[in-house]
């Protein structure tokens, strides 16, 4: 990577700034005049005190007319001028923040945000990269006249914010989550503050159609990630769906680009573990706990692979039920020089849920055709997983 791309390089100088004792209300007339990706929040004496995004407004369930910045701010970690590239993206992605200040000497001089780090990042040799290397493969899809209901439910259950749309084996569409949050839950919250509930279950069960983006941007499998970032820049869109013979075979997110991108400077032929938390606190022990579980799993299959990356995102989803242990979602994402494999889980508290989702990719890894590929003996390992017969030898 051309060592020119430091943080120093690529940040944008100019930002916007609210106050933590502002208005929601505030925070959304900025966000609609240019449509400046982050906020930053100042405390009373102007100094930096943290973030606030548009999503985290969107979603929450608060009144913006009366309920304060400080309500929604978010603290980020800082970058510093010398960063790299790498440095950068494996900050977003632990952190789970798609912008990022720029701090010196204690002083926000700008933001660094996911579309300068891609866009650095191609400009390398890395740009040359085919599409087909980072995307996610088969992912989940919905049909046009599933319910919006199901869309959501969907994202939550597997941890994604892009679907695509499909009707009689075409794509014909892309589901954001943004598409839900600005179609569906923002306009009720125009027309009334009282309770909307039996009216969110209505709109919830319009066809996913009726509020999909369409027609879709696609690419090709074997487009460079050069020519796939300038068309996500160009159309001011977050994902691209990947087809090939007319049949979608992938999606690339900016999440796809930002995995391999913190990885560019690893020079170990080994594979690697990085977390990546929202709204959830990992204790010592439990980072130890799925510290071991991954030794025994990358053990396995260090011999396959040689150099990866398990990316484990964890979310919490609240405590609804009363319950000490918190609902948590765990999505594994697994970058390999075979490809990419995911798997997901939902349970209450993080190792048993961090184990059923690790469990299931070890599962997938097993059955599948790379791993066969490159050696058979895989296939005696997920029998003897399922309990299932061997044969002789």
């Amino acid at each position: 990577m051309a060592s020119a791309n430091l943080a120093k390089d690529i940040y944008l100088k100019t930002f916007k700034t609210v106050t933590e004792n502002d208005t929601l209300s505030r925070c959304l007339d900025a966000f609609e005049t240019g449509m400046p990706p982050v906020l930053a929040v100042l405390n009373d004496k102007g100094k930096y005190e943290g973030i606030i995004t548009r999503r985290a407004i969107l979603r929450s369930r608060l009144d913006p007319t009366t309920t304060k910045v400080k309500a929604l701010m978010k603290t980020a970690p800082p970058v510093a001028l010398d960063n790299s590239l790498s440095k950068m993206a494996k900050l977003m992605i632990e952190s789970c923040l798609r912008q990022l200040p720029l701090l010196e000497k204690n002083k926000l001089i700008g933001f660094v945000s996911d579309e300068t780090i891609i866009h650095a990042a191609t400009t390398t040799d890395w740009g040359k990269t085919k599409i087909d290397q980072i995307m996610t493969r088969a992912p989940h899809t919905i049909e046009a006249n599933r319910s919006v209901g199901a869309g959501l439910s969907l994202m939550r259950e597997y941890g994604i914010s892009h679907v695509p749309v499909m009707d009689s084996g075409k794509l014909v569409g892309m589901l954001t989550i943004e598409d839900i949050l600005e179609n569906i839950y923002w306009p009720q919250r125009h027309q009334t503050r009282g309770d909307i509930v039996g009216e969110k279950i209505e709109t919830l069960s319009v066809p996913v159609k009726g509020i999909m983006n369409s027609p879709v941007t696609t690419v090709d499998a074997q487009t460079p990630v050069l020519t796939a970032e300038k068309l996500m820049h160009d159309h001011d869109i977050s994902c691209l769906p990947v087809v090939s013979n007319e049949r979608l075979v992938g999606i690339v997110t900016k999440l796809d680009f930002l995995e391999p991108i913190s990885q560019l400077e690893v020079a170990q032929r080994k594979l690697t573990i990085q977390f990546g938390l929202k709204e959830v606190e990992v204790t010592t022990d439990q980072e130890g706990f799925m510290m071991a579980e991954f030794d025994s799993f990358s053990h396995r299959y260090q011999e396959a692979f040689q150099l990866g990356t398990l990316f484990v995102y964890l979310k919490s989803q609240g405590n609804t039920t009363g319950r000490e242990t918190p609902l948590i979602h765990c999505r594994l994402q697994f970058r390999t020089v075979r490809g990419t494999f995911v798997s997901s889980s939902e349970g209450w508290g993080v190792e048993p849920t961090f184990r059923v989702a690790l469990d299931r990719l070890d599962r997938r890894l097993l059955r599948s055709k790379e791993l066969l590929a490159y050696n058979p003996k895989y296939a005696k390992d997920y029998m003897r997983k399922i309990g299932l017969p061997q044969g002789e030898n």
